[in-house]
């Protein structure tokens, strides 16, 4: 890509910028509450989100930015492997149908607003609820940083550089979130959405005609791998089991993370979770669509330092100035929302579960909602600080590293709303047996998501994340039924 500046695309890209940063103050006035100086209203926008504000919302937080860079550019590099995140999120939706509408009522009856409010609702523990918030936090904040990171991308596909470009964007994110709360990301995700939509739907009618259709487009795409001696438009016998473990093993992650569970516990209504999990598939034709994209680079014959640069390339390949202006607007801004949300969701963890928990246990509603906002604004600091000091592969890392550790957490939020059998020692144990030993293994696999176990000759190659929450389940069951054996024990059977 020219690193000269190309002024109609900066252009177009500006307007629309200036036009979601002035609805992100708006929005403080959007639907405006009595105060905003309440995380249920800061933080959950008063949980009265209809279905087509939790759609887009949910939408906006969940295909972020960097899914518009990174899923085409893992398809670039390694080809149909990359597509595991379509039969993901095809699989995430009857789990939401089925659980989510179960814990958004538990939230709305108890006034939960986090799950580690759940956790300690349900289990009294406040050691258990810290290992759920701390876990949130902590996963949260490279997922953040990834977002800078599709913003830095589409910016420098501009022609801009330094670091300038990038804090200012920060500051903007920075300040409406600070102001507006929840309502700020619900707003612009509106406009968010619609422009990755028209990009995507230009992208997939246009770029084939100029290469000799889709035909050519696979042509190219094999050739490519062929002649890079890896990767392929179809999956070899032996990655289908790795592939599948990766869609289940994200499935169940997916929504474990604090800003998917902000856009639950914002919603009106159990019914409004249901009709989202209908709706929310239309996304994933987005996604394969989007995945697509990383072939059409192989057609268009791209050579890019970064697989990350790859769809950037194709729109200032192929497209007049004024429409690569506006497709990278519609990536700064899908980074806008979730990053907004993400650090709304860590702020109110920290807010409820850490501060209120351990520091002081009689601040206000307004003194909790002041540090929720001011928390927001440290988490979006960090990531940021992480982008500009630590390499970019550095950030990537540790968010595979947040898929693995945000999935134990599962036990503990979702086995209480169906069964009481199990005992907060028990499942503290599973978590923390399940984080440390998947964390150990990921590292001794150079941080790659997915680990071979052997067993004589065979071979049985499975996502890190989901093995670390069979032995974090297995754990928590030994330990539990243990304790329950050991029930005769008044102290014993006391502890939940």
């Amino acid at each position: 890509m020219t690193a000269d500046l190309d002024v109609p695309a900066l252009s177009v890209f500006v307007f629309f910028f200036l036009l979601v940063t002035v609805m992100g103050f708006v929005a403080a006035r959007w639907r405006r509450p009595e105060t905003l100086a309440h995380l249920d209203e800061w933080g959950l926008g008063g949980r009265k989100f209809g279905t087509w504000i939790t759609w887009f919302l949910i939408g906006g937080d969940f295909y972020t930015a960097y899914t518009v860079i990174a899923v085409p550019a893992l398809v670039y590099a390694v080809g149909a492997y990359g597509f595991f995140a379509l039969p993901y999120t095809i699989i995430v939706y009857p789990f939401v149908f089925a659980v989510m509408p179960v814990l958004w009522q538990a939230a709305k009856d108890k006034g939960y607003v986090t799950a580690g409010d759940v956790v300690y609702g349900t289990y009294g523990s406040r050691a258990l609820e810290l290992a759920v918030a701390v876990t949130g936090v902590v996963a949260t904040m490279p997922y953040i940083a990834l977002q800078l990171i599709g913003m830095e991308v589409a910016i420098k596909a501009l022609g801009l550089r330094g670091e300038f470009p990038l804090i200012a964007a920060f500051l903007v994110l920075a300040f409406y979130t600070y102001s507006s709360g929840l309502r700020a990301p619900a707003l612009i995700a509106f406009v968010k959405d619609i422009m990755i939509y028209i990009v995507v739907l230009v992208a997939v009618a246009i770029v084939p005609s100029k290469l000799g259709g889709y035909g050519a487009v696979f042509d190219a795409a094999d050739a490519a791998f062929k002649a890079k001696g890896s990767g392929g438009t179809l999956l070899s016998p032996a990655q289908i089991l790795p592939y599948a473990s990766l869609a289940l093993g994200s499935a169940l992650a997916a929504f474990m993370y604090p800003h998917t569970l902000t856009g639950i516990f914002a919603s009106s209504g159990g019914n409004t979770i249901r009709k989202n999990a209908v709706l929310l598939p239309a996304y994933t034709l987005l996604l394969g669509l989007l995945a697509m994209l990383g072939y059409m680079g192989h057609a268009a014959g791209l050579k890019v330092t970064s697989n990350n640069d790859v769809v950037p390339a194709l729109f200032k390949t192929l497209f007049p100035g004024w429409f690569a202006g506006f497709a990278f607007a519609a990536i700064a801004i899908g980074a806008l929302v979730p990053a907004a949300v993400m650090s709304i969701g860590a702020a109110n963890l920290f807010s409820r579960n850490v501060w209120k928990a351990y520091v002081n246990p009689n601040v206000t509603s307004a003194g909790e909602a002041q540090v929720a906002k001011i928390t927001s604004m440290l988490v979006k600091i960090g990531a940021l600080v992480a982008i500009l000091v630590l390499p970019t592969q550095f950030a990537l890392d540790l968010q595979l590293l947040g898929g693995l550790w945000i999935l134990q957490t599962l036990p503990a939020l979702i086995f209480g709303l169906y069964v009481s059998w199990f005992r907060a020692p028990a499942l503290l144990a599973g978590w923390a047996v399940g984080f440390v030993a998947g964390s150990l293994i990921a590292w001794s696999d150079g941080l790659k998501p997915l680990h071979t176990l052997t067993f004589g000759d065979a071979k049985l190659t499975l996502y890190t994340g989901l093995l670390a929450l069979a032995v974090n389940i297995v754990v928590a069951v030994v330990v539990n039924a243990a304790l329950t054996l050991g029930g005769r024990n008044p102290a014993v059977a006391a502890g939940r």
